[in-house]
């Protein structure tokens, strides 16, 4: 196969969110603790705009935090970004959503193990 051959990125199969046991979850929101949020979610919502850069977010620190600004929904937002991301929601505490994507190359954050 040829360089101009080749899969691009939008081409690639799209991997599926990591599936949480309820501890790794719980150990994740204990490390996004300390971390500030990357992504701000204004007075429009959760618009494609928004799901780029969380995904940007996702791709450079695995585990990021979003607020969002008086959602009418929280749950509701929190869950679109989920998906939009193709991310674990970990938690949402007050009107910050805690999100998790393992790099499929290297993953920097090792979660504790599934019993």
């Amino acid at each position: 196969m040829s360089r101009d051959d080749s899969p691009t990125e939008s081409e690639q199969p799209a991997r599926p969110a990591p599936i949480l046991t309820g501890a790794q979850r719980r150990y994740l929101r204990s490390q996004a603790h300390p971390l500030k949020p990357l992504v701000f979610v204004g007075e429009g919502g959760v618009s494609p705009a928004v799901v780029k850069a969380v995904d940007s977010a996702l791709a450079s620190h695995e585990l990021v935090k979003v607020r969002l600004r008086q959602p009418e929904d929280k749950q509701a937002a929190a869950e679109a970004l989920a998906a939009g991301t193709r991310a674990a929601l970990c938690g949402v505490v007050g009107h910050t959503v805690v999100l998790y994507r393992p790099d499929p190359e290297e993953p920097r954050l090792a979660l504790p193990r599934r019993d």
